[in-house]
């Protein structure tokens, strides 16, 4: 085969592929829903297990779901018949995955979920099946075949078994109302954990604030800028309601253009009146976006006060944990 045949081929597969989700799309309906509440009720975790290909994809599932609410783990069932049974609790779920519904595994693994009066939901192909036929819920795949063209590797079963999971955890996530802070509760590390962060985390504030009264002189300001440290002063008027702020940029220009007599004027008059604000429940991702490359910090304000001041080093250092 020449590039363009190859080129042609793997567009055939996607096609193929994105056409079995859309199968299955059509046949979602009241089982899909039952098990959407089945696992949202449930008091303990959700157990999600499988072999083969349908193992993999049963391991992302339990991760997905423990990281967007519903708390989950997965289990290999060749292990269950070994002890971990032992990890599985009466008010658990499990979630068996397997394409054909006829696996040892099943065999054996349903009648100790029958004794304890653990619910099953069953992810498979065939309606027949002695997983099917004993699950609590069954939802199916509803595939024709594999996309391999000796219809035997785990292909177009792993992409719409995984596509048909994802729809399972989004639609509970729907249902719990799983927020951006809910979900940053389970991600606190990496880029998503910053991003989800609040403002008020990390912020400098109480005594580290560099605040200045409005009527005092530049020089006294520049005082606060050098003890605090965070290249800029915060003005405040009698009340400590936020007037505006003077970077340490700001005195470099004035200085450069007006000489050092400038350091006798009052910092009201060179102040910057409108400086850009920040709730401290905001998120980090949203202080970034407001800074969008141009300044390097902003006053978080809370009924008009500055209560802290957040700088775009302080989000790039940050870790959370």
């Amino acid at each position: 085969m020449d590039d363009n045949e190859l080129i042609a081929y793997a567009r055939d597969v996607l096609k193929e592929e994105a056409k079995a989700i859309q199968t299955l799309a059509s046949h979602i309906d009241e089982p899909f829903i039952n098990a959407a509440r089945l696992l949202l009720s449930c008091e303990g975790r959700v157990v999600v297990s499988g072999t083969g290909k349908s193992g993999h994809v049963a391991r992302k599932f339990a991760s997905t779901l423990a990281s967007t609410g519903t708390p989950s783990f997965f289990v290999h069932p060749a292990e269950c018949l070994h002890g971990d049974f032992g990890m599985i609790a009466k008010n658990d779920m499990m979630v068996f995955i397997s394409k054909s519904g006829e696996s040892r595994e099943v065999l054996e693994i349903v009648p100790y979920l029958k004794r304890f009066n653990i619910p099953l939901i069953a992810i498979c192909n065939n309606p027949d099946s002695l997983l099917a036929q004993n699950a609590t819920i069954t939802l199916l795949l509803h595939i024709e075949r594999e996309v391999c063209p000796l219809n035997l590797a785990p292909t177009t079963s792993s992409t719409v078994t995984l596509a048909l999971c994802d729809a399972i955890a989004v639609t509970l996530m729907k249902m719990r109302g799983f927020s951006e802070s809910d979900y940053a509760v389970f991600h606190p590390g990496g880029s998503l954990g910053k991003q989800l962060t609040k403002v008020s985390r990390i912020m400098h504030s109480g005594a580290a604030l560099p605040l200045v009264k409005e009527h005092i002189k530049l020089k006294d300001a520049l005082m606060t800028i050098i003890e605090k440290r965070l290249g800029v002063a915060i003005i405040v008027d009698a009340e400590g309601y936020l007037r505006g702020i003077v970077v340490d940029g700001d005195l470099k220009r004035l200085l450069v253009n007006d000489g050092v007599n400038v350091l006798e004027k009052e910092v009201r008059d060179v102040m910057t009146k409108t400086p850009k604000t920040i709730a401290p429940d905001a998120m980090l991702g949203e202080a970034l976006a407001k800074m969008e490359g141009v300044i390097t910090s902003l006053v978080v304000v809370e009924n008009g006060r500055p209560v802290g001041l957040i700088r775009i080093h302080d989000i790039l250092m940050h870790k959370a944990v």
